[in-house]
């Protein structure tokens, strides 16, 4: 039962996470992570950069750089680390308190901020001056720890601005198009959202968030293949098997695949509809189970920032070399290749929110459990990243032991609210093993994936989670390239 408290605990934290500037914050025995810039950001990102959290390339953008400005701002306290973006002076073994890790922290998690998000600087202001520090206090001392943050994260923010992903709105040489993180690649579908031409490619969905308001997909920044990673120099290294399936043209395997979604939408169970709704979170599946394992693990000031800083780069390092398999195979997606192979004619499957399983579904209504996301289909980016945590988890924490159980009550579905689950339930994990099958299978569970995405996805985000570790432990021994 306790982990099942402890569980509970971190789900209200996920939900409701929010500043609370009239709770001082003690900078000699506090984790300035998780108490004063994690609950700063988190209503941001569901605020105003995916309502669901569902939208990987920047989610992750933003706490992989703002956990690379923690690990910058804390290497000089460290015996031999070096910054991913910066070679700060070391400092005294007797300057290596929390006290200090904790204010250098803040600064560069504050410059970081306000180079990604800066239309929220008033937030980011507020985070300080609620943590009891000066936003105004531009230091640039390399003996201070106010001085430390503030150049660990320039640094970062600096090295990142322009690096593929066109967080400025002027790379690629399109400088016409100013807008940030636009596609300057020229990709355009072969398909549109109204005619199938191919039935082997993407074809854009027309999606609604409700209130009679429609808009057809994009390919959401396929630019991001061309983003720097950190821990490999290269994407294409990391070529995933051709998705013999998905090509139309193999008549038989095509029509098997996709009859594999519709036999597992057919028989959806309230597990796993609210495993695939976890899972399409990434901050609170991805992000609230390294929360976890840090405090059940009782993980120093220091750990904690070596650990989500692993964990994020694996994932982010992870959507890369994806992108860049998405957008070599184009694939179609489940919801496209059921129609083309259907038409009008009826099949059996969930039936849309609070419907259950419908027997004369007509194939052309069809819709996935989860929103089709705004991507081509190969491989899956949710369970590479899920693989990848999995695996830099395991690696850093030295086993694959997680423990964590997430108490879900009756009703709680964000897809059919009041429905699902029709009794409460809970989602166990015991090992990060579970985590990441679980993951995987619930796109399948979700219908927005076919099998072979799923299992050629883990496989790159296993082999990048490795190299993520390897990388953040040659920073750690001093060696920076």
């Amino acid at each position: 039962m306790k982990t099942l408290r402890s569980a509970a605990c971190l789900l209200v934290l996920a939900g409701s996470m929010q500043a609370q500037p009239g709770l001082a914050f003690d900078v000699n025995t506090g984790k300035a992570p998780t108490e004063v810039v994690i609950p700063n950001v988190i209503p941001v990102i569901y605020g105003s950069v995916s309502p669901t959290a569902g939208d990987a390339p920047l989610v992750l953008r933003i706490t992989t750089l703002v956990t690379n400005s923690w690990f910058d701002a804390i290497a000089p306290y460290h015996p031999t680390a070096v910054g991913a973006y910066s070679n700060l002076p070391r400092q005294a073994p007797e300057a290596a308190t929390d006290a200090n890790r904790n204010v250098a922290i803040i600064y560069a998690s504050y410059r970081v901020l306000n180079s990604l998000l800066p239309q929220h600087k008033a937030t980011w202001d507020a985070m300080l001056i609620g943590a009891g520090l000066d936003p105004d206090d531009d230091s640039q001392d390399p003996n201070t720890p106010i001085g430390i943050g503030n150049l660990a994260g320039m640094a970062v923010a600096a090295a990142r601005e322009r690096d593929g992903m066109n967080q400025l709105g002027d790379e690629g040489g399109r400088t016409y198009n100013r807008q940030p993180y636009a596609d300057y690649t020229g990709y355009a579908p072969v398909n549109s959202a109204y005619e199938l031409r191919n039935p082997s490619r993407w074809q854009p969905a027309i999606v609604t968030s409700g209130s009679g308001i429609f808009r057809v997909q994009q390919f959401v920044t396929p630019q991001l293949r061309k983003t720097e990673p950190y821990s490999y120099d290269n994407p294409q290294v990391f070529q995933t098997p051709v998705p013999f399936a998905s090509n139309a043209s193999h008549r038989q395997a095509y029509r098997a695949q996709a009859d594999e979604v519709l036999a597992v939408s057919a028989n959806l169970t309230d597990l796993q509809k609210m495993t695939a709704e976890l899972f399409d979170d990434k901050l609170r599946s991805l992000g609230f189970s390294a929360l976890f394992a840090s405090q059940t693990r009782g993980l120093s000031l220091e750990q904690l920032v070596q650990y989500d800083f692993v964990t994020n780069m694996a994932a982010f390092d992870t959507a890369i070399a994806i992108w860049n398999e998405k957008h070599r195979y184009d694939a179609v997606r489940p919801f496209s290749a059921i129609r083309y192979l259907y038409g009008d004619r009826p099949v059996t499957a969930w039936g849309g929110p609070g419907m259950g399983t419908v027997d004369e579904l007509p194939a052309s209504q069809w819709t996935s459990y989860l929103k089709v996301a705004d991507h081509p289909e190969y491989p899956s980016a949710s369970a590479s990243f899920c693989a990848a945590h999995a695996e830099a988890s395991r690696l850093y924490l030295g086993d694959d032991d997680l423990g964590w159980a997430i108490p879900v009550a009756a009703g709680t579905s964000l897809v059919e609210p009041g429905v699902t689950p029709q009794a409460p339930l809970a989602i166990e994990f015991p090992t990060w093993t579970q985590f990441e099958r679980d993951c995987g299978q619930s796109r399948l569970w979700g219908g927005v994936h076919f099998q072979a995405s799923i299992t050629a996805g883990q496989a790159v985000g296993n082999e990048i989670g490795g190299l993520a570790y390897d990388y953040m432990m040659q920073l750690l021994s001093g060696v920076s390239e």
